[in-house]
């Protein structure tokens, strides 16, 4: 018979009601495909009132590995992995390093489900895996590079537009000289460093991944480069790219509408909404997650919880 020690950790390891229901939807996930899942989600949409304007938990972060870490410990790695994102981006060191470390653990065989929004690092992270699902309500986004809250494209257009103006007419250098002003010294080249650092790890991703083996990689990588990774052509870093869009630019989506997939959307979409009621009622802001109920979550106002 267990004892109180026993009982205290068998509690402590079913979680509470929402932990529960959540982790036994995406082990029926994991069943349905017999492939590994892990879950990574963020409440950027629930949390954004709850925590300071400069909080930046939200984003892709080193401290996610230790996260992946964790629930990627034992598990049977030739069964491949189904990795759902739900993110709004982060930082790009962050997110090579850490699209190194799933490659390293299930090498080619990842396949990224978006069941809503994984916009700007979370898009390269699934441009680095086989294949992308996709449900019509589903938003990819662009990949141009911020710094802070800035676009770097957008400052070298201001720049480049100043130097423009200042050639025809000299006596703009008036009104040009407080916007050149604000940038500091380097910011420049390290916009043009960060443009294209984003630009060839995807491209070298999409290479090697979604369109390894094709004859036509190098021009297909290319042009969804071209497409993502200039601020022109989307002219926002928010915009949303639907599925049928990024299969237009010829990422390789399969649709979870498609004859066929139907079970397979019904529970990738309950485990999207056990994971959304999670972050909604409950302090967690960022959760890790497999299929065997293995978690790293990071809640508002406590240390980083694992279980």
């Amino acid at each position: 018979m267990p004892n109180w020690k026993d009982i205290v950790n068998e509690v402590k390891e079913l979680g509470g009601t929402y932990d529960v229901i959540r982790r036994k939807y995406v082990s029926e996930l994991s069943k349905q495909t017999e492939r590994n899942v892990i879950c990574y989600y963020s409440g950027w949409l629930q949390k954004a009132d709850a925590l300071p304007p400069s909080f930046s938990g939200f984003a892709v972060n080193d401290t996610d590995k230790n996260g992946f870490m964790a629930v990627i410990h034992q598990l049977d790695r030739k069964k491949g992995l189904d990795l759902i994102l739900h993110t709004p981006g982060g930082q790009v060191a962050a997110t090579e390093s850490l699209v190194d470390y799933l490659r390293s653990m299930f090498g080619s065989d990842i396949r990224a489900i978006v069941p809503q929004i994984a916009m700007s690092a979370g898009t390269m992270i699934a441009l680095s895996c086989k294949c992308v699902l996709m449900g019509k309500h589903s938003s990819l986004g662009p990949i141009d590079p911020q710094i802070g809250p800035i676009a770097a494209h957008g400052v070298i257009e201001e720049f480049e537009r100043a130097k423009k103006e200042i050639l025809l007419n000299p006596a703009t250098i008036p009104v040009w000289q407080p916007f050149i002003a604000k940038y500091p010294p380097t910011l420049i080249g390290e916009c043009e460093k960060a443009i294209k650092w984003s630009k060839d790890i995807v491209r070298d991703w999409l290479i090697t991944g979604m369109f390894q083996g094709d004859p036509d990689v190098t021009s297909k990588a290319d042009r969804i480069i071209q497409e993502l990774a200039d601020h022109v052509v989307t002219l926002s870093h928010a915009r949303h790219i639907s599925a049928k869009r990024a299969k237009d630019l010829g990422i390789t989506v399969v649709m979870l509408e498609d004859d066929g997939n139907e079970a397979l959307q019904d529970a990738v979409l309950t485990v999207h909404h056990a994971y959304i009621q999670t972050l909604a009622m409950t302090p967690a802001f960022k959760i890790i997650e497999n299929q065997n109920g293995v978690a790293y979550m990071q809640v508002v106002n406590t240390a980083n919880q694992t279980t």
